[in-house]
């Protein structure tokens, strides 16, 4: 079942990508020939009025078909060049082509109203600063609230996390509200040898801490620990942050630790012994962590579009990381990654109830949606953002690129692609059944 929602979850991403691009089409008198969701031999099909809209064996991907378009192949079709896509000004063209985009992005602003309607957000507010840090010599204090970074609006306390993750080593500008009012200071991170102790899990903060995975054959993983289990408490310690869990394994150096644990409404309790990890890293001395607010529906609404920012942000730093080398491409997921994450997200969702459920997905098909939105806006020949160079030159050119030399550059930008397809379908098998 988890896997059956989890390739519905996909296809809702692609259909309202092609969707945008249909709907766009529509409005500005376009023949659109087909409507496809999936790709490869066709199940069943109807035609409504001048569209056919069919339903393919696989579910990953879709089309929107339209008369005239590259796709448009068909030597002995009679014309209504009237109602073709080439026959269209070519700011029509454009909007017609970032309209899937756009669409995506719309779909991860609609989830994000109701994420946030529901459960509220966590502001970037500082939950504590160690003295003689960079961050206390800069000024900052516990309560303050980060609002920019180097000229990058924060709205969240994980946009933070994220920002500092991705940029480690860089000189912060930090615009801050202390009281109602807003101030500006900079310092630059430290580097420092650090000694922690783990035991192989990643949490989220929740009530209580969630586990949210385990890695294999990890300290954590023969002790007994699952996805999805509450910490309560760490020996003796109430656990009511994220950041108290790897504070409360790092006091005790190395010695066993009495681990209490929610798992479907029990306690248990179980002995973990963390392994001694030494490494370098950049330190701020600063930790940004806040409770979940709800705002008025102004804010709801504000604060919305501040999360597809963010999402896409962190699409585009990921692909930074990746170009870098600072991401391995073994983490890179295609579509059955990602299905076996939204199964995974769904399936550690459960205990918390339908609700919480529902919105854990809608979470991640929010970042999938804007995901594939930016993907797609990549000036990358056969996606979006390559035909958009082309109609961006033309509107330039006051000319189009000849037709024909147009389509063999995309005739080779699919064929890289469906390479590129290939190694990742590899890389997601090697993942899910063999790692």
């Amino acid at each position: 079942m988890n896997i059956v929602i989890a390739i519905l979850a996909l296809g809702l991403l692609v259909v309202f990508h092609e969707f945008g691009h249909f709907i766009v089409a529509k409005a500005n008198g376009v023949r659109v020939k087909e409507f496809a969701i999936g790709f490869g031999p066709k199940i069943f099909g109807f035609k409504k009025g001048e569209t056919e809209y069919t339903f393919n064996i696989l579910p990953f991907g879709g089309a929107c078909i339209m008369q005239g378009d590259m796709e448009d192949t068909a030597k002995d079709e009679v014309i209504d060049e009237d109602r073709s896509f080439g026959s269209k000004s070519v700011w029509a063209r454009i909007a017609i082509i970032a309209a899937g985009p756009i669409f995506n992005f719309f779909l991860a602003f609609i989830f994000s109203v109701i994420i946030i309607s529901n459960v509220g957000y966590q502001p970037a507010k500082v939950y504590d600063v160690e003295e003689g840090t960079p961050a206390y010599e800069a000024g900052l204090r516990a309560g303050d609230e980060i609002l920019k970074i180097n000229g990058r609006s924060i709205g969240f306390a994980s946009e933070y996390d994220v920002y500092t993750m991705v940029y480690p080593d860089k000189t912060y500008n930090i615009t801050y509200k202390r009281d109602g009012k807003k101030y500006k200071t900079s310092f630059t991170p430290v580097k420092t040898h650090q000694v922690a102790y783990r035991i192989g899990i990643m949490i989220q903060n929740a009530s209580p801490v969630k586990i949210v995975e385990v890695s294999k054959d990890s300290v954590a993983d023969k002790a007994g620990v699952k996805a999805g289990d509450g910490v309560v408490s760490i020996n003796g310690v109430s656990i009511v942050t994220a950041d108290q869990v790897s504070e409360e394994f790092t006091k005790a150096e190395g010695a066993e630790c009495t681990v209490v644990i929610m798992r479907d409404g029990s306690e248990m309790t179980l002995k973990i012994t963390p392994d001694k990890v030494e490494y370098d890293e950049m330190v701020t001395g600063m930790y940004v962590f806040s409770a979940f607010v709800k705002g008025s529906p102004v804010e709801v609404v504000t604060k919305s579009a501040s999360q597809v920012r963010y999402d896409i942000m962190t699409v585009i730093d990921s692909l930074r990381m990746l170009v870098s080398g600072k991401v391995k491409s073994d983490d890179v997921a295609g579509p059955v990654g990602i299905v076996n994450i939204i199964s995974d997200t769904v399936n550690e969702s459960k205990t918390d109830g339908i609700k919480y459920m529902l919105l854990n997905l809608m979470y991640l098909v929010a970042l999938l949606s804007a995901n594939l939105g930016v993907m797609n806006l990549l000036p990358i020949p056969a996606l979006d953002g390559g035909r958009l160079v082309f109609l961006f030159i033309e509107a330039i050119r006051r000319k189009p690129v000849d037709r024909e030399k147009e389509g063999i550059i995309h005739l080779v930008g699919m064929a890289c692609l469906m390479v590129l397809m290939v190694f990742i379908l590899f890389n997601d098998i090697k993942n899910v059944f063999f790692k």
